[in-house]
């Protein structure tokens, strides 16, 4: 029995044993050029060492080419900082000359200076007033930079007439053909006002005194000017 066990072992070990042998020169073939290549290319050591600038001759050395600079994109050309435009001195105004006048108005300004009780339509301060010479009129503010004894001339007028002519203006009558003084007579002030202001739900009031002033002004001359028409013709 120990026989014909030792038998079958041998018999499994042989075909192991042949087939090392012949697997040995296969791996040596394959590994052979391989070796033989690398030892060669180690070998070769003048390709990878390069030679020094002091060996080489000073007219073959040849400074490298700067590399190109890129050109600015659309984002960065899109996105540059507008330039601030030149400030240019105020030109002074143009000299206005002044506008002929109508066949209309050459022809009735006579007859609306002959009639007596003239009235106007002046503004004054972008408000307007009809009066008539000897009016006294108080602006609902104070006029700055009057005095009392002062005479305006109000050349702002938007129509000037009698009982049966009216002369009006787109928007004002043209200033050469009236002229309107006033004078300042003084300055006019209100009692004193007092109001408590104070809100719903709060225990804290407050008390504010105010205490307007008016200017007062006279009318004290309305003329027509009729000499506007002698030199026009």
């Amino acid at each position: 029995m120990s026989r014909a066990l030792l038998r079958s072992v041998l018999e499994l070990r042989a075909p192991v044993s042949r087939l090392l042998p012949a697997a040995r020169p296969t791996t040596k073939a394959t590994t052979a050029p391989a070796v033989a290549a690398t030892a060669r290319f180690f070998n070769q050591t003048t390709q990878h060492v390069e030679p020094s600038t002091q060996q080489l001759d000073p007219t073959l050395v040849t400074s490298a080419p700067a590399p190109p600079t890129a050109a600015p994109s659309s984002h960065q050309q899109n996105h540059q900082p507008p330039s601030r435009p030149r400030r240019t001195p105020p030109l002074s105004p143009a000299p206005t000359t002044p506008t002929p006048l109508s066949a209309s108005v050459r022809a009735l300004l006579p007859a609306l200076a002959a009639q007596p009780g003239h009235y106007i339509t002046v503004h004054i301060h972008g408000r307007p007033y009809l009066v008539t010479p000897g009016d006294s009129v108080r602006l609902p503010f104070k006029m700055p930079g009057v005095s009392p004894g002062m005479v305006l001339r109000l050349n702002r007028a938007t129509a000037v007439g009698s009982r049966d002519f009216t002369l009006r203006g787109a928007p004002y009558v043209d200033e050469r053909l009236f002229e309107c003084r006033a004078v300042v007579t003084g300055t006019e002030a209100e009692p004193m006002r007092t109001m408590v202001k104070k809100k719903r739900r709060c225990r804290r009031s407050k008390t504010v005194t105010s205490k307007h002033r008016f200017t007062t002004l006279r009318i004290s001359e309305l003329k027509i000017r009729t000499e506007v028409v002698a030199e026009e013709s």
